[in-house]
């Protein structure tokens, strides 16, 4: 069996590392950081949902408000 010449050595060694990073970014079957940052990001588009809504009901309300307000004030 021959040995690894140093570029080979050098190809195994960068391999290693890329897989490192792969597995810490994609995880090991319980997620990794791009699990966590889709997690993340539905509790920020359910949070803008909210906001959303909350705003919709907001709006109608002060309407209301208002078109009281104007019929109150024309009698």
């Amino acid at each position: 069996m021959r040995m690894m010449n140093e570029f080979e050595a050098q190809v195994l060694s960068d391999l290693s590392v890329l897989k490192t990073q792969m597995t810490g970014l994609m995880g090991d079957g319980n997620g990794g950081r791009l699990a966590e940052l889709e997690r993340r990001m539905d509790r920020h588009e359910q949070n803008w949902q909210r906001a959303k809504g909350f705003a919709a009901a907001l709006s109608v309300v002060l309407a209301v408000v208002e078109v009281a307000v104007e019929a109150w004030r024309h009698h």
